[in-house]
């Protein structure tokens, strides 16, 4: 095999080598996000930071998360930079009359309104990595961040998170939808592992078997939007079909994560019970394979488009970093479990585009759109806001798929 196809794939020296070159890189290009508050700039192209854009609370706190890995990886200058995002969030991100995280702060300072699920679950990831960075005020971070939760966001009931609240939290939004639920999975799942407290995984649950009913009932296209009976709304957003947070139709970007997600919940969940995981494991075959054959290569050109609608045909053919940063770590996890020879080469062709289309070469980091002709775009994506998902896709192929990240890159828990 010629060492060119040989980085491409999975578990071979000269891959892990290729993903570690990446790591590197990707840590660098990110050392200009703070703000001198500590919230996260929007980094631009190259990786100067755009001061004219709000400083989000979810970037911020994907930069904590990130950093508290590099504390792991060795990476120079990663507790300062982890310390300066944790600032930002014990700061001026947070709200100190109503409690909680504001979604942000505008160029000028000015709060931007709402309470968003979505942050909040970021908030708990974030503190939970620096937690085992051992970075100053993370436990108090942490404890704070899942107290509000708690109160805010989780519905014991429905066994699911609502969505949005005004800054006062005295109004919640009709609004129900699954990425705020998906990513507070993430979130659950690494708090348990932190802490010990398996109340979250069994949350993590809870919310996972909502998620496996809609999508088997639905041809393994999970539906986004919901009322607030949780009615899913087929519809929502038809006449604004690439929004950002609320895409119309299918979004098969996540359909790979959660099938991610569910693969890491059951194999924590069910360490003994292998018939128990095994039929999670299913279920994450079925919504990675519906993803893929639904969005890769859709158009005839390589890339994983952004959304599809209810039959499985592309509505928004552009190419997001993030989806096929999802594709890399999902393909991998679902190898290592399953053994499968389709989930290797899927993987190698993943790698291979995201070398030849994705990876910028010259300025770092990976573009974050790309359209249907694999050139760069910027109508959703413009810039290249933090290395959340692209630096978890240089871990999570080589760690242990039952583990959250942080804790899976500090124990050393490697594959061999």
């Amino acid at each position: 095999m010629e060492e060119s196809n040989k980085k491409y794939q999975i578990d071979t020296e000269e891959n892990r080598k290729f993903l570690e070159e990446i790591r590197d890189g990707l840590l660098s290009f990110g050392h200009k996000f703070p703000s001198p508050g500590g919230s996260s700039y929007y980094l631009g192209d190259d990786g100067t930071p755009w001061t004219d854009r709000n400083r989000e609370t979810w970037i911020t706190s994907r930069m904590v998360h990130v950093y508290s890995l590099g504390c792991f990886l060795g990476h120079p200058g990663s507790e300062a930079l982890a310390d300066a995002g944790l600032k930002g969030l014990k700061g001026e991100l947070h709200d100190e009359k109503n409690g909680g995280w504001y979604a942000g702060l505008t160029s000028d300072g000015e709060i931007l309104p709402n309470k968003q699920c979505y942050a909040h679950a970021f908030v708990i990831l974030a503190a939970s990595s620096a937690v085992l960075a051992g970075r100053p005020g993370a436990q108090e971070l942490l404890e704070d961040a899942l107290k509000l939760y708690d109160l805010r966001f989780w519905n014991e009931e429905e066994g699911l998170s609502c969505d949005t609240w005004n800054t006062e939290f005295t109004v919640l939004d009709d609004y129900r939808g699954l990425n705020a639920n998906m990513h507070t999975v993430e979130a659950f799942l690494a708090a348990s592992d932190v802490t010990g407290d398996e109340k979250y995984r069994v949350r993590a649950g809870r919310i996972i078997d909502h998620v496996v009913g809609w999508a088997s009932r639905n041809e393994w296209r999970i539906p986004e939007h919901f009322t607030k009976e949780w009615v899913a709304d087929l519809e929502c957003n038809k006449e604004k079909p690439d929004d950002q947070f609320k895409p119309y139709g299918a979004t098969p970007g996540h359909g790979i994560e959660w099938a991610r997600l569910i693969a890491q919940w059951a194999l924590s969940t069910y360490l003994e019970e292998k018939e128990a995981a095994s039929k999670y494991i299913e279920v994450s075959e079925n919504l990675f394979r519906r993803a893929v054959s639904d969005a890769w290569n859709a158009d005839g050109a390589p890339g994983i488009v952004y959304t599809t609608d209810w039959s499985g045909r592309p509505v928004v053919h552009d190419r997001m970093h993030w989806t096929l940063a999802e594709a890399i770590n999902t393909s991998a996890v679902l190898y290592h479990v399953t053994g499968k020879q389709e989930y290797a080469d899927d993987y190698a062709q993943f790698m291979k585009y995201l070398d030849e289309r994705v990876l910028d070469h010259v300025n770092g980091s990976w573009f974050h759109q790309l359209d249907r002709n694999n050139q760069l775009i910027g109508s959703v994506w413009p810039g290249k806001s933090d290395i959340y998902h692209a630096l978890q896709a240089t871990l999570i192929p080589c760690y242990d798929a039952g583990l959250s990240i942080a804790p899976a890159v500090k124990g050393g828990k490697k594959l061999s």
